[in-house]
């Protein structure tokens, strides 16, 4: 049997998206728990807790409520090395802006920029490219 993810953590502010990704995620089992946060602050709120099991793949909105996933980055590389070290952090956005791509690239943290929805081949993907011991 594949060994599983941990935690993957949905940061977004649209109930529909997230309905539509667990159930994605879900169908794939490859993971032990889907937390979800509608805003940055929530996100940063939920990696703080040391309560929370930490999350192997966190996906990020951009356009978001009261912390919008640019702030959010802001503040996630003010946490301690060890909470953010094993964390792969996908950018998931409608928009291919250019202007978000870029300034994506440019932000250590970020591993790579996605455009929604999530699908069984873009996680795959991810598997593949960053968890080879979960196939």
């Amino acid at each position: 049997m594949r060994k599983k993810l941990n935690c993957i953590l949905l940061v977004d502010d649209d109930p529909d998206d997230n309905y539509y990704h667990q159930i994605v995620i879900n169908k794939m089992n490859i993971v032990n728990q889907i937390d979800i946060a509608v805003n940055g602050i929530e996100a940063m709120a939920y990696l703080k807790n040391e309560n929370q099991t930490p999350p192997e793949i966190i996906f990020l909105d951009i356009n978001m409520p009261k912390m919008n996933g640019w702030e959010f980055l802001e503040e996630y590389k003010n946490l301690d090395i060890d909470k953010r070290a094993k964390v792969l952090i996908m950018i998931l956005t409608t928009s291919a802006n250019p202007d978000y791509i870029k300034k994506a690239k440019e932000i250590q943290d970020v591993t790579g920029f996605v455009t929604k929805p999530i699908s069984q081949e873009l996680i795959t993907e991810i598997l593949q490219q960053h968890f080879q011991d979960y196939l």
